[in-house]
């Protein structure tokens, strides 16, 4: 899951909001989309409606009201009560956060140049905003007279947590600081703001750049059909002769697997680890400086590195927590690697190449050995995998866990054609949610899958609001009359997102900060990890897995072979992104600005002091490492394994019965998805497993054993 910093910088504590300062000509009227709540089913965004033009004009009057109400809170004259100051702050811009909700998903999914400057032109003025509301020392009084209040004493489980983290908040947002130094925090927040646009920008560019143009019909060779009518299709829409491949992962990975020209898997293979790297759209320089920004930052607070100003609001703590488990992994995942590489090297030695494995042939061999070892070639299951019916097996999944319903309504148009629109209803037939699925790669789209919302569950003054929910996603594209079929990885992904769907579609809470995904950044990917294993549980697959063609249902002995390779390429998969984890930390854990060379701070760290080995490259590198440098994830990355811990107790303890066990199913429900961060999180899964979990059972899913 992704979020822009900017999103995530304005909905912490109930501060989402989004300004534009005043331009002649750009005040909001009144048939502008924003001005009022949609007049569609259930609030539903009236895209059709929408234009850019509207977005200006109504984060200028979101600003201003928003100010209007924190205006109203400090000026109250009562004293200061949960009521009138906490819930008062929940309240507050309604106007910002509809606009704001729409907007950044927008830019995530369906940008262009227009937008990205409107987004640019926000950027310093909603990072004045949070700081403007943040660094208001009467704000803060009242909300410490509050904290501190007997009032206090007696509030609820959900009251007390939402105070308390409104304290927090405002003392890391620089509450306690004196002027000097709030004026140094609010040209940094300012800048960091513009930096990580700015990153995220070149990272699209660069997506969107590269082209591998094939004219040579020799060079497909080894390419499945329909990787060739992909590369085909997406030639012809870009008006080029021959076959277009692309650093998209649905172009890049299906070429890195299958192509037996070694030159050109390299040469795709080099462009995309260097995105970023150098040349138009370089980033080196953009982080080094975000780095050193959030340097400043932690210190100005307080905290010895940016590391530990994130981790004190996680359920890791601290730095040293994260490395303990990081590396535990880390030793275990580099050996079963090493042992993958050796195998590969044993490949190419009996085909009679003369040559050491590298990374651009990482892919290629390990499909060998799969087919090999495990007479699994992965093409073709694909046409068990029809993107229609994985989707609808995941609809029933949550059906028969959870008691909910999908329902397609096409009477509602989502902000792209591809979009799909569905009502959630729950077992009684009552309306729970609107969910919208986007599945396919555009220039406008960022890479990656993620969920978001467009409106948040919430339930404040009796009025209960449901929430609006988007999986975005860059899947296998459907070419002439073959409908989307899926990769397994791609199954898994879909499986993955829609976990963070159901987090978003099944919360129950009653204040907005506090609802659906609004939980610590290491625990929000249990509900996403866990629902994977679902997806290759063999009764599931039976549910979803029918031949595109003949309708029929796939074989156990091709299921038993999905099983048995299950932990294959384990030690490549876990390492490279545990290498993309630890260079996260490392990068902020550095208490001095970086001045040196950006690749080079990787190799030493990574190859030198950890002994990557050269065979594999991180996840990610650096210049083109958006989750923590234009998302929600700097200090955070781990964030995926600490949950999988969480995810591989959770999903043994439904083995123990059935995975379709339904008590269990909403007893998770009830505590782990409904919640939010009304509670706890480390409580919240002790109330629904009655222990707190165990890595071996983690250790055990990988098989690192």
């Amino acid at each position: 899951m992704k979020l822009k910093n900017i999103f995530i910088l304005l909905a912490s504590v109930g501060l989402l909001a989004s300004c534009n300062e005043k331009k002649e000509g750009t005040t909001m009227a009144e048939d502008n989309p924003f001005a009022k709540e949609s007049t569609l089913a259930h609030g539903f965004p009236d895209f059709a409606n929408i234009e850019e033009s509207d977005y200006a004009p109504a984060f200028e009057e979101g600003i201003k009201q928003k100010r209007e109400d924190i205006d109203a809170i400090v000026n109250n004259s009562d004293d200061p009560t949960f009521d009138n100051t906490i819930v008062a702050m929940e309240r507050s811009g309604k106007l910002l956060r509809r606009v704001s909700n729409v907007f950044f998903n927008i830019t995530s999914a369906e940008t262009n140049d227009n937008l990205r400057s409107i987004e640019k032109d926000l950027a310093p003025k909603l990072s004045k905003l949070s700081d403007d509301i943040k660094l208001n020392e009467k704000l803060f009084e009242r909300i410490k007279a509050v904290k501190e209040s007997d009032e206090a004493k007696s509030l609820g489980t959900a009251e007390t947590r939402l105070l308390d983290d409104y304290y927090k908040d405002f003392v890391r947002g620089g509450a306690n600081l004196n002027e000097e130094d709030k004026e140094k925090l609010r040209e940094i927040n300012k800048e960091l703001s513009l930096l990580s646009i700015e990153f995220g920008d070149n990272v699209l560019k660069e997506n969107n750049k590269y082209e591998l143009v094939i004219t040579d019909e020799k060079d497909l060779a080894g390419l499945p059909q329909s990787v060739i009518d992909a590369a085909k299709a997406t030639a012809d829409e870009h008006e080029k002769d021959g076959w277009m491949f692309t650093i998209h992962k649905p172009s890049l990975l299906p070429f890195l697997t299958y192509a037996d020209n070694r030159e050109l898997r390299k040469e795709m293979f080099m462009a995309y680890i260097n995105k970023g790297n150098g040349g138009e759209f370089n980033n080196k320089e953009i982080l080094k400086k975000m780095v050193e920004l959030r340097i400043k930052k932690a210190n100005l607070l307080g905290y010895p590195t940016h590391a530990h100003f994130i981790l004190e609001k996680n359920v890791a703590k601290n730095p040293d927590n994260v490395k303990e488990l990081l590396n535990k992994l880390w030793t275990p995942a580099l050996e079963k690697a090493k042992e993958e590489r050796a195998q590969m090297q044993a490949i190419i030695k009996k085909e009679g190449g003369d040559f050491d494995l590298e990374a651009w042939d990482w892919w290629y061999y390990a499909d060998k050995i799969k087919q090999a070892d495990y007479s699994l070639d992965e093409e073709a299951l694909r046409p068990y995998f029809q993107l229609k019916n994985v989707r609808d097996g995941v609809f029933i999944v949550a059906e028969r866990l959870f008691g909910i319903k999908f329902t397609k309504v096409d009477s509602l148009k989502g902000y792209h054609p591809d979009v799909e629109v569905f009502e959630v209803t729950d077992s009684d037939g009552s309306h729970l949610a609107m969910y919208m699925a986007d599945y396919f790669p555009r220039p406008g789209k960022s890479n990656g899958a993620w969920m978001n919302a467009y409106r948040k569950q919430s339930n404040l003054d009796g009025k209960y609001v449901t929430p609006i929910i988007t999986n975005v996603c860059n899947f296998t594209k459907p070419v002439g009359d073959k409908p989307a079929l899926l990769s397994l990885e791609e199954v898994q992904t879909l499986f993955h997102e829609f976990g963070h769907a159901l987090h978003g579609m099944l919360s129950d809470g009653k204040y907005p900060s506090q609802t659906g995904t609004s939980v610590s950044r290491d625990f929000v990917e249990l509900p996403s990890q866990v629902l994977e294993n679902w997806a290759m549980e063999p009764k599931v697959m039976k549910l979803y897995a029918k031949h595109y063609k003949t309708g029929e249902t796939i074989p156990d002995e091709l299921i038993a072979k999905i099983r048995k390779a299950g932990t294959f390429n384990q030690g490549f998969a876990t390492t490279e992104y545990l290498a993309a984890s630890l260079l996260d930390m490392e990068w902020h854990s550095l208490t001095e600005p970086f001045e040196g060379e950006v690749i080079e701070f990787e190799e030493n760290f990574l190859n030198k002091e950890k002994g990557l080995i050269p065979e594999i490259v991180s996840r990610y590198r650096s210049p083109y490492f958006s989750h923590i440098f234009a998302g929600g994830y700097s200090a955070g990355y781990y964030g995926y394994i600490w949950a999988e811990v969480y995810d591989a107790d959770t999903y043994s303890f439904f083995k123990e019965t059935d995975v379709f066990d339904q008590e269990k199913g909403m007893k998770f429900r009830n505590t782990i998805l409904s919640q939010g961060g009304s509670v706890d999180s480390e409580e919240l899964y002790r109330e629904f497993r009655g222990q707190d979990p165990d890595i071996e059972a983690l250790i055990e899913k990988r098989g690192l054993k």
